[in-house]
């Protein structure tokens, strides 16, 4: 088949090109306006008890607090008559505002605990009537006016935090680190492709699958948004991926199409035996990625899925640009690509032609198998140790830089407001009959619990009718909202809402436990929930799909194994650095708790690369090997041919995923720096000291494969270029 479309491809190739320029501009054109369809929350469980809870708040009792004013008059303190006229012109305006569905400022109705220790800031809370989208929207308006723009009144400075404050500020972060990224990695990765191939010509074909492959997903996340939550932190994985993979394609293809052209063939013949030999490594390439991610739409977190949905439209599509776009572009620019050779010049080293230094490395490899493979193992085990001490949480406003608007908006609330609920409180929402008198016992044992402050009521706006079966009960919703003294990423916090779950509802009420905590909590528990059978898709696709291109039982499992020795490494690595706090001024970020969505997201990405390049390194072992050379020459044949071709990939796939390390939101840096020096560890340690150590190790048991599976194989599986 992949013959076929080759030949197809060769014979209408500028018709080719000028249909899939069009297409590609079409995806531009849908794709433009997805960054004002895209969410900034999506780590809660939707299912959750806590999202329950924070659902009958939002409908029964108004809301919480999504947005924080933190008020500085300039001049005085809050109490003084300019601040104060100052700080009702100001609440008002606010409440004028559209979205806005509720005010507490401390100019309206004083109350000591919306004023500051030394009296020189106040609060304005603002609750929007309004789902998670345009409250953020209405949010992030009022932002840009009062905060950026400075236009809440010519006496007042005005800070904004809160949940709602501190995403803006994230989303906001990400986007200008987004666009930084993308100018220090695409001009560097051009310049690059220049070197590797030695020609402008050949480092566009990768430019251009990345091109094609970043905007049709764009177009798909837009049609998407249409109809379910994702996220915008998709866009990261769009561009980094979508370059990276282009590259790795477009390497292939490129460095295949030299070769079969020093072989003496026509430009024709050439593209169709690459797309018979490099097409098919793409294919097997993109669906053990596509496998790694899709295990991501596991999870109820949009977060989660959202990477999934950007992922695998991002690596289908560059599979399908390197498929159709590149065979025609190598039949209409063959000559510049794979010059003709005339006699006068000597072959230097290119991804695809033999490497002698990745032909030494394996032949010293293979002498010596046990002494070079196991302290290398041991090396990757050692890195891995630090992941016996982690532990997991998810962002707050403790990611962004210290000097950012929410964060020192959070220091604040916490120093200076001592009596302020925004932080240390667990809400409990019953529903369900129960009388006044077990809804009082059951406030009473709350206040009893280690840490709780104090413990108080709202009633909802509307009462339920009276349950008739029970004329002393009635069936309302009742909010409790349990004070604290622990900061809610606390471990304090957490033990405290475990204890408030612990303790039996009032009557036939059920109790959903809500508030910062407690979402946390409920998200980790439900990717914990599921993380044992991600893994266990994750595997089982690899096997089935390694076996499938292999025809052995054996490289599945050892490209398992140390695929995830590798990862660990990596995950290690990261646990010493993000949560124990080294290099974190040289970083500029502040140690916490791993971010526990970033490292599942993390886990099945580098998982699914470090497959991708084991399927480019066997690819040509398994031609060698099938032509009826002995392990001990086909391995470093293989690794000649494939070596640099893998090593080159990864470095430029590194650049655009270490450009991240720019970033000033801490869980972006550590998804490029993990990404980044993963690639890079599995394209030489891993593919180049413990694959052929371990061929070596295994000779031919490294092929073996039961009787009844040969024919399970030769039934499904890919027919030899």
């Amino acid at each position: 088949m992949l013959r076929r479309l080759g030949f197809s491809l060769s014979r209408r190739a500028r018709t080719v090109l000028v249909l899939a320029g069009l297409l590609t501009l079409v995806a531009g054109g849908i794709g433009s306006g997805v960054f004002g369809h895209l969410k900034a929350g999506g780590l809660q469980d939707p299912a959750a008890p806590s999202a329950k809870a924070a659902e009958l708040i939002d409908k029964e009792f108004g809301g919480t607090t999504g947005l924080v004013f933190l008020v500085h008059p300039r001049h005085g303190t809050v109490d003084s008559p300019a601040a104060r006229n100052a700080g009702r012109d100001f609440t008002d305006r606010l409440t004028r505002r559209p979205g806005v569905d509720d005010i507490v400022s401390y100019w309206r109705t004083p109350n000591d605990t919306l004023k500051a220790r030394d009296g020189r800031s106040a609060l304005v809370l603002v609750r929007f009537g309004e789902d998670e989208e345009a409250a953020a929207r209405h949010a992030g308006a009022l932002i840009d006016e009062y905060v950026t723009n400075a236009a809440a009144g010519p006496g007042l400075r005005v800070r904004a935090g809160g949940p709602l404050g501190t995403n803006h500020d994230i989303t906001a972060q990400v986007a200008k680190d987004l666009a930084l990224a993308e100018g220090i990695a695409v001009p560097l990765t051009l310049l690059l492709l220049i070197i590797v191939f030695r020609g402008l010509v050949p480092a566009l074909i990768p430019l251009a699958i990345g091109g094609a492959a970043i905007l049709g997903t764009l177009a798909e996340l837009r049609l998407l948004a249409g109809v379910t939550d994702v996220s915008v932190f998709a866009l990261n994985l769009t561009t980094a991926l979508g370059l990276g993979l282009a590259i790795d394609y477009g390497l292939l293809m490129v460095s295949r199409f030299r070769e079969e052209m020093n072989s003496a063939r026509s430009i024709r013949v050439a593209v169709v035996h690459t797309m018979a030999t490099a097409g098919r490594t793409i294919v097997f390439s993109a669906a053990t990625v596509i496998a790694a991610l899709s295990a991501l739409l596991v999870f109820p977190l949009y977060f989660l899925r959202s990477f999934a949905y950007a992922g695998i439209a991002v690596v289908a599509t560059a599979a399908l640009a390197a498929l159709v776009i590149a065979p025609a572009l190598l039949t209409v620019s063959g000559h510049r690509v794979a010059p003709a050779d005339d006699g006068t010049r000597t072959r230097k080293a290119r991804p695809g032609n033999g490497s002698g230094i990745w032909y030494r490395i394996a032949r010293t490899v293979m002498r010596r198998p046990l002494i070079t493979a196991l302290p290398t193992a041991a090396l990757l085990a050692l890195a891995a140790a630090p992941l016996l001490g982690v532990h997991f949480g998810m962002p707050d406003e403790r990611v962004l830089p210290g000097n950012s608007t929410s964060r020192s908006t959070a220091a604040a609330l916490r120093t200076d407001f001592p009596g302020f609920s925004g932080d240390g409180t667990t809400e409990i929402v019953l529903t369900g009959p129960a009388d006044r008198r077990r809804v009082a016992d059951y406030r009473r044992t709350l206040s009893t619990l280690p840490g709780v402050i104090a413990v108080d009521t709202t009633p909802a706006r509307r009462a339920a009718p009276q349950c008739p079966l029970h004329p002393q009960q009635v069936g309302e919703v009742r909010r409790l909202t349990v004070r604290s003294g622990y900061a809610s990423a606390s471990a304090e916090a957490r033990q405290l809402v475990a204890r408030i779950g612990a303790v039996a509802p009032p009557g036939h009420t059920t109790a959903l436990v809500g508030g910062a905590t407690a979402q946390v909590m409920d998200a980790q528990s439900a990717i914990a929930q599921r993380l044992p059978f991600v893994i266990a898709m994750i595997a089982v696709s690899t096997f089935v799909l390694l076996f499938l291109f292999t025809g052995s039982v054996i490289q599945p499992l050892r490209a398992l194994a140390l695929n995830t020795l590798g990862l660990g490494a990596i995950l290690g690595v990261l646990v010493w650095i993000f949560q124990d706090g080294h290099f974190s001024s040289l970083l500029g970020f502040t140690p916490t708790p791993m971010d526990t969505a970033m490292t599942v997201l993390m886990s099945c990405i580098l998982f699914g690369l470090s497959t991708d390049y084991e399927v480019f390194v066997l690819s040509r072992i398994k031609e060698l090997h099938d032509q009826g050379l002995p392990p001990n020459q086909a391995v470093p044949k293989g690794l000649s041919r494939s070596g640099a071709l893998v090593s080159a990939a990864a470095a430029l796939l590194a650049v655009s995923l270490l450009a991240f390390t720019t970033s000033s939101v801490s869980f972006m840096q550590m998804f490029g720096l993990g990404s980044g020096l993963a690639v890079l560890l599995d394209a030489t340690v891993v593919r180049g000291v413990l694959v052929p150590a371990c061929l070596r190790l295994l000779g031919e048991r490294a092929w073996y494969c039961p009787h009844w599976l040969r024919r399970l194989h030769a039934k499904f599986g890919p027919a030899d270029g």
